[in-house]
């Protein structure tokens, strides 16, 4: 048991360890015994009191803070969302009820949910008020029947024939990435595909090189696979590849986000592309391009992916329907080079977990019916408004800021500490995140808050600001 949240665990269950802590905290936020803005035990903690790995206390956190039931704040924890223990509570939650052996026609009733509710600034997530249901529940259902008159055999590990073909096509058209359906394997998430791509390459040891400020949960992830850090500083150019070579000359693996980075979002330029790519083929080390947000540039015509530009095979490609969907889906892929796809499709054999046949199924026809593409152009549309009505009015009130991808980067004065204004922002039912949050080690850096603009109407922009700006101040 962990205290009064009365969670236990059976190592003989069928669900996995991993699931029943996952339904075991969703069930404490439910029934308030996690109450909102509670903050969670930390992994290690929470490891050491059920005595299990704390890479199993990560799966069930990460699946909390995609099903949007908690969020993180960098070195100050994780924390209950506002709001969260409707969405807990509500009866068949996809994720949960797939997870225990749900129906496809359960699993169809459950996904997306309404009732969970996004904080304003929280970054991670797609707006809450603008997704397709109508759509959605048509398009999952036909996937239901689908699914039900399928051969009774085990799914493909690499995932459905008819989402890795629609994705290949996909990025051929949006991407420049050109590749086969037998490259692409479809993921739990991007953290199901990051997994799998460093333990098909057991770099055990190696130095990974990181972006400095970069996404948190990135480092987490390579930090538990063993790898050696190696923090490399982002300037307006994004990855700084010559003080990279200086750093750590010889590492094996670099994770960069080269479309839009995490969290300033820079474009990795043309000339440090090339850099990198050469860096890489030169030295034998690989390169992870998470393409998080893929098209979705509120702006503009967003940059080729980074692999479209690999002329030796050395970029694997990781992708995410989270961002432009929904994170309850756990849909993730990635685009292996061609020398690695049978290596990684053998490792997706031993330990990949591809979601539900009947959401891929689903995810496919989106695709197909060109319904993604409408979406992804409405989005583009709506967060690009969004994101001008909350820069306007921060400029409005004398706020020093910028944008950055899908939000805006507030600058703070420098007598503020950004973690303490996120946390009492939290307190106020606001989710800014900490820039300082995003930088790794002792290294000097940027106070700042980032501000997500996803779930940020226009009309109420002035008034967020208004009161986030009054507790910075203060």
């Amino acid at each position: 048991m962990y205290h009064s949240l009365n969670l236990s665990i059976d190592r003989k269950a069928a669900a996995t360890l991993a699931d029943q802590i996952f339904l075991g905290l969703r069930g404490a936020i439910g029934d308030g015994r996690l109450a909102p803005q509670a903050r969670l035990p930390s992994w290690h903690d929470l490891a050491a009191q059920l005595g299990v790995a704390r890479g199993t206390v990560r799966q069930a956190y990460e699946r909390l803070r995609d099903e949007q039931l908690v969020y993180t704040a960098g070195a100050a924890g994780t924390f209950v969302c506002s709001g969260a223990a409707a969405g807990a509570s509500r009866p068949g939650s996809g994720t949960a009820r797939a997870a225990t052996g749900a129906s496809a026609l359960e699993v169809v009733r459950a996904f997306p949910g309404r009732a969970v509710s996004t904080n304003p600034f929280q970054v991670g997530v797609p707006a809450q008020d603008a997704f397709p249901f109508k759509t959605w529940s048509r398009v999952m259902g036909r996937a239901a029947r689908a699914a039900a008159a399928m051969p009774l055999s085990y799914p493909d590990p690499r995932g459905e024939y008819a989402l890795r073909a629609e994705i290949a096509a996909y990025l051929c058209m949006a991407r420049g990435l050109d590749c086969t359906p037998g490259q692409v394997l479809v993921c739990n998430g991007y953290a199901g595909a990051l997994g799998l791509v460093l333990r098909a390459l057991e770099l055990k040891g190696a130095q990974a090189w990181i972006e400095q400020p970069g996404y948190m949960a990135t480092r987490d992830a390579l930090a538990a696979a063993g790898l050696e850090l190696v923090p490399v500083p982002v300037d307006p150019e994004g990855l700084d590849v010559a003080a990279g070579v200086r750093q750590a000359p010889r590492a094996r693996l670099a994770v960069v986000t080269p479309g839009q980075q995490a969290p300033l979002g820079v474009t990795l330029s043309l000339r440090r592309r090339q850099a990198l790519l050469e860096w890489a083929a030169q030295t034998g080390a690989w390169i992870i391009e998470d393409d998080y947000l893929g098209e979705l540039q509120p702006q503009g015509r967003a940059a080729p992916a980074l692999a479209s530009q690999d002329r030796n095979g050395r970029v694997l490609h990781l992708g995410t329907f989270s961002k432009t969907l929904t994170p309850s889906l756990r849909v993730g892929f990635l685009v292996a080079p061609p020398e690695l796809a049978d290596l990684l499709a053998h490792t997706a054999s031993t330990c990949g977990s591809a979601p539900p046949p009947v959401v891929q199924l689903a995810v496919a026809e989106f695709l197909r019916s060109g319904a993604y593409l409408r979406h992804l152009r409405h989005m583009k549309r709506l967060y690009q408004e969004r994101r001008n009505a909350l820069g306007n009015a921060l400029e409005r009130l004398g706020a020093v800021q910028a944008p950055a991808a899908l939000g805006v980067l507030l600058q703070l004065p420098p007598d503020v500490r950004d973690a303490e204004v996120a946390a009492r922002a939290r307190s106020l039912g606001m989710a800014p995140s900490a820039l300082s949050a995003w930088y790794a080690g002792s290294a000097p850096v940027m106070g700042g808050l980032l501000l997500g603009v996803t779930n940020v109407p226009e009309d109420k922009a002035p008034g967020y600001c208004e009161r986030l700006l009054a507790l910075a101040r203060s």
